[in-house]
């Protein structure tokens, strides 16, 4: 079963270079502008069941519409999602929002970060991932189509 994760950054350049870093490693990957076009923020709690996840990664830009990432983030851990991976990145990270990304497990990534970064940290977390875990779909007919569909 291949990997799945899910980006969220306001830019188009930086989604569409996430997306071909974790495409060329074989991920089944989900792309959004900000939080609000994702379907998990629009629920109350996971709805994975107990032995699901709906993702194997979630990695957010700080600084996005409608949203910040961190509260994202934040937000999806005490709704119970069953990730076990998240991080956040940007070029203007706080103390603040460094200390509470640490403290609730989050990986950081100060932007510009290198492929290499990015590479690394999906080495050390592939190996963690279950192969044999149960992917949850139930968000993906709930994706809204892109403008112009």
């Amino acid at each position: 079963m291949p990997y799945r994760a899910l980006i969220f950054d306001d830019q188009p350049e930086i989604r569409q270079v996430l997306w071909e870093i974790f495409d060329g490693r074989g991920y089944e990957v989900f792309t959004f502008p900000h939080p609000d076009s994702c379907p998990l923020t629009h629920e109350n709690h996971c709805l994975c069941s107990e032995e699901q996840t709906c993702t194997d990664v979630i990695l957010a830009d700080l600084n996005m519409p409608v949203q910040s990432g961190l509260a994202f983030l934040e937000e999806q851990i005490k709704k119970g999602c069953r990730c076990h991976h998240f991080a956040l990145m940007s070029g203007v990270l706080s103390p603040q929002d460094i200390a509470r990304a640490k403290e609730l497990g989050i990986r950081v990534f100060i932007k510009p970060f290198t492929i290499a970064e990015i590479t690394a940290w999906l080495d050390e977390i592939e190996k963690k991932i279950d192969p044999e875990r149960n992917l949850s779909n139930w968000f993906v007919n709930k994706i809204p189509p892109p403008p112009g569909n």
